[in-house]
């Protein structure tokens, strides 16, 4: 309650003395002292009521008052019992400290005065208390009647004084007034989190709260950051509004991914319309003569037992790596979207995606991202094509433990090899290699890595014999060694393609 508003109460009969300007302080509560030193019992804001026992002559007042204006108290109640008046020094004191006095007659109680104070705090804190469950209710109402996602944050920092962001787990911003270097310092933050919300400090930036926005995997999840410390009950609340209009989004895209999954199981059929493909491809929001790629993805969680698949979930990932600019559909190799080159090239795409998939490896190591992107294409008679050289190349990825592979890299003997069952791959590399293997373990030799420095170096002996610090007849003997033991002639590009692939297929 204001002091104002204490003091206007006619059954206590309160007189100001001092303090004229400063009526609207807030009182956050009451203490009755007679301590000359009170200041241990006191946090700030408080009314203090003295009957002046502590006072023995005048030069206790400053002292008195100095405590009291030190600990940031609101005012003092002074009882005029003792003395029959409220001595001069005390008022002097008040007046040049700037501290409101008031006497409290002697017929008045210090004990009614506490109680008035005790219940105004109430009254106000249950009118705070309305009022806020009137603000929050305003938010929900607003949100459950279409209120977007900026409208939203705009909403909580003018009906609840929280300023509020909302960013994706691939550090884009969704909603809210974030730079992209502090979005992705955040989304570092959300990914690592043991649990949430979690309060984020870093010397030299404000305190964020971090909430999760819904249960979705943390790789395809948005974070709502909160400026400063925020209790979990309001957080809480804004985040399932947040939650609310993702999954009213979330409703639009199903419609879409749908036509995108039929439009890629038409073109991969082989036999479809070329006009029906056009009209699906426009259908889908990208023109027949503009360029596009073909991006695949899965995501693997380590352990998992339930929950969505490397296809869904691959898919789910993507569209928030790819700032929900486009939709997956969902397929039995892996998600697949149509990215349109509009504003950026392929190249910068792949160099996003890649930027992105590292930071989720690193923030959420039991996560494998892997994606595949193709060379630009166009038209609608070119998914197919694309299809196939995203998944080669996702493929790739995949075996690489994860990230991103574009065309440019599949269109080697990484891609033979790819494409190769992993037993087929163990088996070739074993019947080449096993004698080699077999001999290094039984003689502490050093054939197998001779040999791949060897075709490293394009069957330069001396090369080689360098890159390995050992003299050139080490390594003619090493080498006839392979030979003998491999069956296979140097000499022979085609004997050095075998075992060169039989090298990679190990690795």
């Amino acid at each position: 309650m204001l002091l104002r508003d204490l003091l206007a109460m006619p059954e206590l009969r309160l007189s100001l003395l001092v303090g004229e300007s400063s009526l609207d302080r807030e009182i956050s509560g009451a203490l009755v002292t007679d301590l000359p030193d009170p200041g241990r019992y006191l946090d700030g804001g408080e009314l203090v009521l003295t009957g002046l026992m502590w006072r023995q002559g005048p030069a206790d007042s400053p002292g008195f008052v100095d405590v009291l204006v030190r600990a940031g108290v609101s005012a003092l109640g002074a009882g005029d019992a003792r003395l029959g008046h409220i001595p001069d020094d005390l008022v002097t004191a008040c007046r040049d400290r700037g501290l409101p006095l008031f006497k409290v007659p002697v017929e008045v109680s210090f004990g009614a005065v506490t109680e008035i104070v005790g219940t105004g705090l109430a009254t106000a804190q249950a009118r705070d208390l309305r009022g806020a469950l009137g603000r929050r209710r305003r938010i929900v109402a607003a949100v459950a009647e279409g209120a977007g996602l900026d409208e939203l944050v705009a909403l909580t920092s003018a009906e609840l004084g929280v300023s509020a962001a909302v960013i994706s787990a691939a550090g884009s911003v969704v909603a809210g007034d974030l730079t992209e270097a502090h979005a992705v310092r955040l989304a570092r933050d959300f990914l690592g989190a043991e649990r949430l919300p979690t309060v984020i400090t870093r010397p030299g930036e404000e305190i964020r709260t971090l909430f999760a926005v819904d249960r979705s995997h943390r790789a395809s999840g948005w974070a709502l950051v909160c400026r400063g410390e925020v209790d979990a009950e309001t957080g809480f609340e804004l985040a399932s509004c947040v939650a609310m209009e993702r999954t009213r989004m979330e409703e639009g895209r199903r419609v879409e991914r749908r036509l995108a999954e039929q439009l890629v199981a038409l073109a991969g059929s082989g036999d479809a319309d070329p006009s029906e493909l056009s009209a699906r491809l426009r259908t889908c929001g990208i023109d027949t003569a503009e360029p596009y790629i073909v991006v695949s993805a899965t995501a693997a969680r380590r352990g998992a037992a339930d929950g969505p698949g490397l296809s869904a979930l691959g898919g789910r990932v993507l569209e928030e790596l790819l700032d929900r600019r486009v939709v997956a559909a969902a397929g039995e190799d892996g998600a697949l979207c149509l990215v349109p080159l509009r504003e950026e090239t392929a190249e910068a795409v792949a160099a996003r995606l890649r930027h992105r998939v590292e930071l989720l490896a690193d923030g959420l190591p039991g996560t494998r991202v892997s994606i595949g992107v193709s060379g630009a294409v166009a038209g609608a008679s070119a998914i197919r094509g694309g299809t196939e050289e995203a998944g080669h190349a996702r493929r790739i990825a995949d075996a690489r433990g994860g990230g991103v592979v574009t065309s440019d890299e599949i269109y080697t003997h990484a891609l033979l090899l790819a494409t190769m069952p992993g037993d087929v791959r163990a088996s070739f590399s074993r019947r080449l290699l096993g004698p080699l293997l077999d001999y290094d373990r039984a003689h502490q030799a050093d054939l197998v890595r001779t040999l791949s420095v060897f075709l490293d170096s394009t069957g330069s002996w001396n090369a080689c014999a360098e890159r390995l610090h050992v003299h050139v007849n080490t390594v003619r003997y090493r080498i006839r060694r392979i030979e003998e033991l491999t069956g296979k002639d140097l000499t022979s590009m085609a004997d050095r393609v075998d075992l060169f692939l039989a090298l990679r297929a190990a690795w």
